[in-house]
């Protein structure tokens, strides 16, 4: 909790010291990045980082040249680009990399980027399965890179308050946390597609990477892979954000048990991931968290706001706006007055791209651990393997938190990580 603390109060300094520092330095000593993935949000990211006078975009890479002349494009100058992300790791004028790859990609060159000595921005979900991450914990300290995960709320000042707020009691004891993703998809989805050849400028194979080989797909690359098992799912996409921000305030690590139930009811399209499906998560402490990814209705399922706290003393609704919190009433049998006061708290973080971009490139110069290092990254990367387990296994699974494996289902834990297609290794 102390270092939590000491983070929480470095995320607006380091936010904006990047933009500061650079009136002290000249251009020679700006932090040189390199992007690996550079579709549609790692072309997010790399606005953020052309908004930074001390940082500066050095090579691009991806496997579908479009994406990469896109890129170039906005850079607006001419710097080297490649298809091959280990390429771009053997040059001398790259210090750190922003990864935006396809999940399954994130492991193989997080890792490779950090034994070749750079520092790390790597979008979230982390990971595909719970060994790559902590696979790629040991790596960056054993090399002593920063690898930050793109978390964002992570660099959000109303989330830090809020958290404070919550771990004091202002609430009580919290019982329970929710959070949703809603989006209605019915009844066509991500429609349906035949395999075919893929389009020009495509390197299909280096696409598929470590994973199986199979004919290309348009409702796969480049973008609908969130939607197949096999690369994501709509849970590590979105649910990661949520179950981060709630561990954070909460100061929660892991679960100890996860149970999870859905399934394709609805919309009829090629994925083979559920268009409804909810998990929920025990903590030891005594609490529980439910997610909710809804892709078969719309209806907002909270009173208001993306996440809901529930507390004996009162319930506090968050949005990206600020937070309300809401008095609890005596229920059956008690006659206590209400301990709470009824109020809403405004804050505005901004940009939260921007500011975690900030927050990294300060933390390349500082060696500082970033606002969402990749331990925090994993921790909050693991609630979503497990709902994906639980439902997969269809089962309620026990967590161990320490030795990272389920200790009810023999079973399970073969799905905690896969085999890599050669010549690929996880190192």
């Amino acid at each position: 909790m102390a270092d939590m603390t000491r983070r929480e109060a470095a995320i607006g300094l380091a936010a904006l010291g990047s933009l500061a520092a650079a009136g002290a330095r000249g251009a020679q000593d700006r932090v040189r990045l390199g992007f690996i993935g550079v579709g549609n949000r790692g072309l997010q990211l790399l606005n953020s980082a052309l908004k930074l006078p001390d940082a500066e975009i050095t090579a691009v890479c991806d496997v579908y040249r479009p994406y990469l002349d896109r890129a170039l494009e906005r850079v607006g100058k001419t710097i080297p680009s490649y298809g091959d992300f280990r390429r771009l790791l053997e040059r001398r004028d790259v210090d750190a990399v922003v990864i935006a790859t396809p999940d399954h990609w994130h492991a193989l060159q997080t890792i490779a980027a950090c034994e070749a000595g750079k520092d790390v921005y790597v979008e979230k979900p982390l990971t595909i399965t719970i060994r790559e991450g902590r696979r790629m914990i040991e790596t960056a300290r054993r090399t002593n890179r920063v690898v930050a995960v793109g978390l964002q709320r992570r660099s959000s000042t109303l989330y830090a308050d809020l958290g404070r707020a919550v771990r004091a009691g202002v609430i009580g004891k919290v019982t329970l946390a929710q959070a949703h993703r809603i989006s209605n998809m019915w009844p066509n989805g991500i429609g349906r597609a035949p395999d075919g050849p893929p389009p020009p400028g495509l390197d299909w194979d280096m696409w598929l990477g470590p994973r199986p080989r199979r004919p290309f797909n348009a409702n796969i690359a480049p973008y609908k892979f969130r939607w197949w098992k096999a690369y994501s799912s709509q849970v590590g996409n979105w649910g990661v954000h949520y179950f981060d921000a709630i561990r954070w305030v909460l100061g929660e690590s892991a679960p100890v048990s996860v149970s999870a139930h859905g399934g394709r009811y609805a919309v009829e399209d090629d994925r083979d991931i559920p268009d409804t499906m909810e998990a929920i998560f025990e903590f030891a402490s005594g609490r529980l968290l439910t997610f909710g990814q809804y892709e078969a209705s719309g209806v907002a399922a909270l009173r208001s706001g993306e996440v809901e706290l529930r507390g004996t003393m009162g319930t506090i609704y968050v949005s990206s706006s600020g937070y309300e919190i809401v008095p609890d009433r005596p229920g059956q049998f008690q006659t206590w007055e209400p301990k709470v006061q009824a109020s809403t708290i405004k804050g505005a973080d901004g940009n939260l791209d921007d500011r975690h971009m900030a927050n990294f490139v300060t933390c390349v110069r500082t060696r500082e651990r970033p606002a969402c290092d990749v331990e925090d990254g994993h921790l909050s990367t693991v609630f979503a393997h497990l709902a994906n387990i639980a439902l997969a296994t269809r089962s309620r699974i026990e967590w161990d938190p320490t030795q990272e494996r389920i200790t009810n289902n023999r079973a399970a834990n073969a799905l905690l990580h896969y085999r890599y297609r050669a010549p690929w290794k996880l190192e």
